[in-house]
């Protein structure tokens, strides 16, 4: 069994019915401001690797942020949307999709030509889902505000 697979395993026990009763009342909207806290302390982490060579904070923060998507794979699994392979796979078509050069036939001599059918193939991919957008600037906006509000809670911003 991979590493992957025995965290999968613990945060299914975790949800599961006598698992902890904190991670079985969670929902995708209570995991959000976990998420986008993590993600935060994920940049701290590459920050630290940056300046000073060490690498431990990038991978503890990297595990914290890991635990988040598969916290969610599991709840939209127990909800019937997805599983956790399914979200694997998509990404992975993705990756495969946007890159022609390594899995296809196609050849760029430079980065700026990869990321141009990059953003040409994504834009293929998003016809018809463009109202997706739409969402954007409102989750950009909830995703500051909840920064904002870990900033306090950890004590970098003080109240007025």
């Amino acid at each position: 069994m991979s590493e992957f697979e025995r965290l999968r395993d613990v945060v299914a026990q975790l949800r599961g019915e006598h698992g902890c009763p904190w991670d079985r009342e969670q929902t995708h909207g209570s995991l959000k401001a976990t998420c986008i806290e993590e993600a935060a302390e994920v940049i701290g982490g590459i920050n630290i690797l940056q300046e000073t060579g060490n690498s431990d904070n990038l991978r503890e923060e990297l595990g914290d942020l890991l635990l988040q998507v598969v916290m969610n794979a599991q709840i939209a699994e127990e909800e019937g949307l997805f599983t956790m392979d399914d979200v694997s796979r998509t990404v992975i078509d993705k990756l495969v999709r946007r890159h022609p050069h390594v899995f296809g036939n196609s050849e760029f001599t430079s980065p700026e030509e990869a990321k141009k059918r990059w953003e040409e193939i994504k834009k293929t991919e998003k016809d018809g889902r463009e109202w997706e957008q739409e969402y954007l600037p409102a989750a950009m906006d909830e995703a500051k505000q909840l920064i904002d509000v870990a900033r306090k809670r950890k004590g970098f911003v003080t109240e007025d």
